[in-house]
């Protein structure tokens, strides 16, 4: 089956949303529990647990089911992704459905070789109608040696309205456990190291888009997430500082992550609207 045969391939999924695991995340990220789940927080629904043996040796579930296999290309990660809001509100205890659709498989080549990226559309609807509406970029690459190159420090934004944390191994692991992430680069430092070649634990594309979307919100209380759209530029580590950056412009909102270099790993653009449009 070839890999332009998926596009189209569409799936459903149906979860709850377990008051434990809003719990957990709020824990995590050192806030109060919500009673409305926060933007991104539903990617710890739906989760993909396989038994030992269907476990591929970076931790993820081995290749094949839904999405294309890419045997070539052992490394995947999230790239990045746009993300739409409906002001639909998803609450704990909820009964939920996503149903997936590959919208694009396309190769490409990188400076570490021969890329394949993948998009998937996911249309999440609770009890109260059609809540999230999703484009994932999914990235697949070879297995080179991920040497992570020296980038110049960012423009400085004076006027940024600015968070910083520290992600340390058990926020990381946390927030894999949470979101059934059983990817080794974000927990398994002799892997993340020795096999991958990174210098320490990965911070998840996820989470950083989780804190920039939450910083977003932060800019204008009143108003609500619409759209939010981020893309991953470089890693960074656990044990490192982490700024998170708003600046606001009326209803958009544009965000970074910086390392504590200054360099840019994350980027993001967020759309707001009155919170009861």
């Amino acid at each position: 089956m070839t890999h332009d045969a998926y596009v189209g391939r569409t799936e459903q999924r149906e979860d709850r949303l377990d008051d434990r695991l809003i719990r957990g995340m709020a824990a995590t990220l050192g806030l109060p529990q919500p009673e409305i789940l926060p933007p991104l927080w539903h990617w710890m629904l739906f989760q993909d647990w396989v038994m030992p043996e269907g476990i591929g040796p970076d931790g993820h579930p081995k290749r094949g089911g839904f999405l294309p296999p890419v045997h070539d290309l052992p490394r995947r990660m999230w790239a990045g992704g746009r993300v739409g809001f409906t002001g639909v509100a998803l609450r704990a205890g909820d009964q939920v459905r996503r149903t997936s659709t590959i919208l694009s498989v396309a190769e490409k080549a990188g400076g570490s070789g021969r890329l394949v990226f993948v998009t998937v559309k996911h249309v999440v609807e609770g009890p109260r109608g059609i809540a999230i509406e999703e484009e994932q970029d999914i990235v697949y690459r070879g297995a080179e040696g991920a040497a992570v190159k020296a980038a110049d420090p960012a423009p400085a934004w004076p006027d940024a309205m600015t968070r910083q944390v520290l992600p340390d191994p058990v926020m990381l692991f946390r927030y894999s456990a949470l979101t059934g992430n059983g990817h080794r680069i974000h927990y398994d430092h002799p892997y993340v190291t020795g096999v991958e070649g990174y210098p320490g634990l990965v911070v998840h594309g996820p989470l950083q888009a989780t804190l920039m979307a939450a910083l977003a919100q932060e800019t204008a209380p009143g108003l609500r997430l619409a759209r939010f759209a981020f893309r991953g530029k470089r890693p960074c580590f656990d044990g490192r500082a982490l700024d998170v950056l708003a600046r606001r412009d009326g209803m958009k909102v544009t965000l970074e992550t910086r390392d504590d270099t200054g360099a840019t790993c994350m980027q993001a653009e967020a759309e707001l609207v009155p919170a009861s449009a």
